[in-house]
Parts: structure tokens; sequence; C-alpha cells
């Protein structure tokens, strides 16, 4: 597995997050056997919550793999935290600037390498009402044609009861039920080998995004609406170069 591998800023990382994890969370975990064991792949999960992260990472590596995460560069120079994720082969993303191409080289040069590159299309908490997702931006789409690695969808539900992002309150109780679901691969067969035009992006980001909402709907029950809104279009530019496709 590749947690036999870390390195000590890895180790320290679990030793730091998981313990508190265990005791916040009851977890409902499903589908680690459509994660590979080995190789490069990508993990497309939902964003709900600024504490699905936390959940996420733990969810990846209890299936014997290493999250490497694509964050805001501005995490990455908070003193020695920022450092850390560096330390934890964690992928700086620097939005809206000529250095943003920099964090799909990194995530193509992680993949290809036989990492787990975790990546949530809709580049930011989902701003839909009942936080059903978004539609998502071109990034991961970019990085399954540039790779050719699987995409494996990720459905998270439950992290928004330890931080709820539309009141911001925050509820640190013992055994909050947090779900994390993994499916079989998207199959964006139709697209190998094609040319990353607009159209090809977004036809391949909106297949990522309803496999996303349709396993979220499994562990919500009941009719899963669009992935995206008229009043919360989030759109999904095809000439957005950013991994996240962040403006």
């Amino acid at each position: 597995m590749a947690r036999r591998r870390l390195g000590f800023w890895s180790r320290f990382a679990v030793c730091l997050v998981k313990p508190p994890l265990i005791a916040l969370t009851k977890r409902d975990w499903r589908g680690w056997e459509h994660i590979p064991a080995e190789g490069g792949v990508i993990l497309a999960v939902n964003h709900v919550s600024h504490a699905d992260p936390f959940t996420t990472a733990h969810y990846v590596y209890d299936s014997g793999r290493w999250p490497q995460f694509l964050g805001k560069e501005s995490v990455f120079r908070i003193p020695l935290a920022g450092k850390i994720l560096y330390w934890c082969r964690q992928i700086p993303v620097h939005r809206g600037t000529s250095d943003a191409v920099k964090a799909l080289d990194a995530a193509v040069e992680a993949v290809r390498a036989g990492g787990a590159v975790v990546i949530y299309p809709e580049g930011t908490t989902t701003k839909e009402p009942d936080l059903w997702p978004m539609r998502g931006k071109t990034g991961v789409a970019r990085l399954a044609l540039a790779t050719g690695a699987p995409v494996i969808p990720i459905a998270t539900w439950g992290p928004e009861k330890i931080f709820d992002p539309r009141t911001k309150k925050v509820r640190l109780m013992p055994k909050i039920p947090v779900s994390l679901w993994a499916g079989p691969p998207v199959d964006l067969s139709k697209w190998a080998g094609a040319e990353p035009s607009a159209a090809v992006l977004n036809e391949m980001t909106d297949a990522v995004m309803i496999r996303l909402r349709d396993l979220l709907a499994e562990i919500r029950g009941g009719q899963a609406p669009p992935i995206w809104s008229p009043t919360a279009r989030n759109g999904a530019g095809g000439d957005t170069a950013t991994v996240e496709g962040a403006r």
C-alpha cells in the first residue's frame, strides 16, 4: 500500500488529523474496491463543505492510497502548515494567474508517477441551495485527457454537518454521520485521444458531474436535480487552463 512508503511528515499529518476525525465522525464508507491499489488515478469528489477535504483524505488514506490534493496557493503560504503541505506532496493552485497552468503540469506529473490525485471539479464548495453538485469546471477533463488515468467518482455527504458553508456554523460533536461512496470509473472512452476542445472538455466534465450527482442521490435518497441551475451556473469555460478551472 502507498502508506508503507510514507515519509515522516506524511505520517505526522496522519497522526495529527486522523484521531480527531475518528472521534468526530460516524463513517459510512463504501466503494474502496473501485480505487486501484496502485498506479495513477484521478479521484473526483463533490465539494459540500470546507470540512470535506479532511474526511476525504481520511477515506482515501484508509483505502490504501495517499491523497494528493490541489489546494489554493495561499494556504501553502501559511507558516509551517504550508511547508508541511509541500512535504506531504500536496499541489498548490495559483488561481487567476499565468502560473495556474503549473498546477495542471504538477497534477499530470503526480498521476504519471502513480499518485492518487484528488480534484474537486466544481472548483469551490457548491453554491446550490441544497448542496447538490454544481456544473463542473474543466480541470478534471484536462487531467484525464493528458494522462489517460481512470477517473473515480467519490460522492460525499455529511461534512456539511460539521461545517455548513451556507450558515458558516461549526458543529463539533462526536459521531456525526459522514458518507463517502466511490463508484466505478467514469466511462470516458468516447473521448480517448481527442483534442482538448471546449466541446470535448465540457462533455467530459458533464459526464463526471452527472455520475457524481447520481452517486450522491444514492446516498441522500430521492430524486437528484440537474447538475446546475439557472441561478447557480458555474460555467465550464473550455478556455480555462487551471486544473480546477478556477477563475
